[in-house]
């Protein structure tokens, strides 16, 4: 049987703390809150008051129950006075030699039956029980900010925490409406040991200058459909903090994609420590405020196509007859242009028009298109089985397998049909785009044209310009783009361009943490969706993906970059080896009726 805490204490007032007391408060658990002095109490007190303040204003808590939730709390500057308490959670700042100390001095005030918790985010849980006389006692229990919204906790056991008091902390979050997951102490545990490796590796993106600050955050929100870009979160985070717990993770692992990008240290070093100093990667308006201001990093107007005046298309071909070449028929056709597609065969050719008119069809009986628009939509459409047919369009955009030798042979083909100064553009998603120009003699009109999938519904392309790629064709593409109501990310011709570059490192580090039987897949999903907000788990998106997608993705990075840490998980060999590529075949990781 569980126990039942009637009163806890909370050490450490700052925005995680004062959202922890508000979690007790709210669930009928009176609460000694406790900071070093009263000046950190008084703040501690306004950091509560301001919260709850909050959510009367959005009609989440009455007054009464506002009033009651703040009668449960006494705030003290005395260690003291958790002397009855029967769990104590530490929610000091992230210093291994402070959390110790805290806890020397809690060891020493709190009853024998009490817990003692921390609320560490990558410290080692261990190394903060040894400093109390009964390391047995001590649990991790990592709360996610804000406190009070987020379902999620980490229950950190160590290998020495008494089963009772692990079972006790894991009933107590249930109690308090958490969605507990239980791991072992290792840094970062799950949410933070994914979630940071993804961030430090944006950070090396933006500091190589491979891509703007923008463009990155704005791939991975419209990508993959999270709810802040990397670089805006970390400075939500603090760059500060960000540091420290990259630090903790690289030193205990050893791991160097890891090591915290050197740009970090400098803008810490600096004071650039995000939203709460003002200044990080962006510019608020004040410190701790979340209103962007303009500062030297800003696009101008003229930052799209760097001022280049971009070529004329009217016309456009496509070249394929799948999902993706039908859903930027129809995106193209939508937006006026005269669309010229290409496929192998006539029942393929109406295949496609029949796709795209059901598409349309549908937009329409949903309110989202008018009957006007779908028909006019329609006369922009001239199906094909001839390349030829594309002599006289001003773009053509290859949507055929990603496959290297058949694209270059279309590319060959493309070189010698296309009329002079068209862009010929293509969709792969991980190929090198150089490899395309090179089997032209027009290398500088070749670029390309990332689509995300559906085309007809993800507002992401990104633009990849090659080497030889010149201005005027990543404006053109940029331009055209723009023209359909896409969102233009633009990017240099590095295997995995952007989303794809930083997606799927942070997947394979899932499946490695899985195959280390560190935890399931179950909560290893549950951590990244109610933890870091992302749409779906790495598990679920690995099964709709298809993991013999992301297996070939990659092994592409890992030839590109030669990094360790990017070869393919061995899990995720064994099981595209065995046939089970996820939904498409009925079981990836999970099994599908």
């Amino acid at each position: 049987m569980a126990r039942e805490f009637s009163k806890v204490a909370v050490v450490g007032l700052g925005t995680m703390g004062a959202g922890i007391v508000e979690v007790f408060a709210r669930n009928g658990i009176d609460v000694v809150a406790i900071e070093v002095d009263e000046a950190a109490v008084d703040k501690g007190r306004g950091v509560l008051q301001h919260s709850t303040d909050r959510a009367v204003s959005r009609g989440k808590l009455s007054t009464d129950d506002q009033a009651a939730l703040h009668s449960r709390v006494h705030f003290t500057s005395s260690m003291d006075d958790v002397a009855d308490c029967q769990l104590v959670i530490e929610a000091v700042p992230e210093h291994l030699d402070l959390k110790k100390e805290v806890f020397a001095k809690l060891d020493a005030v709190v009853g024998p039956d009490a817990i003692l918790a921390t609320n560490t985010s990558s410290l080692s849980v261990t190394e903060i029980a040894v400093a109390t006389s009964n390391p047995k006692r001590v649990v991790g229990m990592h709360f996610f900010n804000p406190a009070p919204v987020l379902q999620f906790v980490e229950v950190i056991r160590t290998v020495v925490t008494e089963d009772e008091v692990f079972e006790d902390v894991k009933a107590l979050a249930q109690r308090l409406g958490k969605r507990p997951v239980v791991v072992g102490d290792k840094a970062g545990f799950i949410a933070n040991a994914l979630l940071f490796g993804y961030l430090n590796h944006a950070v090396a993106m933006f500091e190589s200058k491979y891509a703007s600050r923008e463009d990155i955050d704005a791939a991975m929100k419209l990508g993959c459909g999270y709810p802040m870009g990397p670089l805006a979160l970390m400075d939500l985070i603090g760059l500060d903090t960000a540091y420290e717990i990259l630090d903790t993770m690289y030193k205990q692992g050893r791991d160097r994609l890891h090591a915290p990008s050197p740009i970090l240290k400098q803008m810490v070093s600096a004071g650039l420590k995000g939203r709460k100093s003002g200044r990080g990667f962006y510019t608020y308006a004040e410190p701790g405020s979340s209103q962007l201001v303009d500062d030297a990093l800003t696009p101008t107007t003229q930052a799209q196509g760097g001022g280049v005046e971009p070529r004329a298309v009217r016309t456009v071909g496509v070249v394929g007859s799948g999902t993706m070449a039908t859903g930027i028929v129809e995106v193209f056709a939508k937006a006026g242009y005269d669309v010229t597609y290409v496929t192998r065969s006539q029942p393929k050719v109406d295949a496609v028009t029949a796709a795209v008119t059901k598409s349309l069809e549908k937009a329409v009986q949903r309110g989202k298109l008018t009957e006007e628009d779908r028909d006019e939509a329609l006369t922009h459409l001239t199906g094909s089985t001839s390349l030829e047919d594309l002599a006289t369009v001003d773009l053509v955009i290859e949507a055929v397998v990603e496959d290297l030798a058949v694209k270059r042979a279309l590319f060959e083909n493309l070189d010698e049909i296309c009329k002079p100064g068209a862009v010929l553009a293509t969709t792969t998603s991980s190929l090198p785009v150089v490899e395309c120009a090179a089997a032209t003699s027009r290398p500088q009109d070749v670029v390309g044209m990332h689509f995300f999938n559906p085309a007809q519904v993800m507002r992401l392309v990104e633009v990849v310009h090659t080497v030889s790629t010149a201005p005027d064709v990543v404006a053109t593409a940029q331009d055209v783009c723009a023209r359909v109501g896409k969102h233009v990310v633009t990017c240099g011709d590095r295997s995995g361009f952007i989303v794809n570059a930083l997606l799927f490192p942070y997947l394979n580090d899932a499946v490695k943490m899985l195959e280390a039987s560190y935890a399931s897949a179950d909560d290893i999903d549950t951590a990244m969706k109610t933890g870091c907000g992302l749409p779906m788990g790495p598990f679920e998106l690995l099964d709709v993906v298809g993991l013999d997608v992301a297996l070939a993705i990659q092994r592409e990075l890992y030839l590109e970059f030669r990094e360790r840490g990017f070869a393919p998980a061995p899990l995720l060999e064994h099981l595209v080896t065995a046939g089970y590529l996820g939904r498409k075949t009925g079981r990836g990781f999970r099994t599908y009726a």
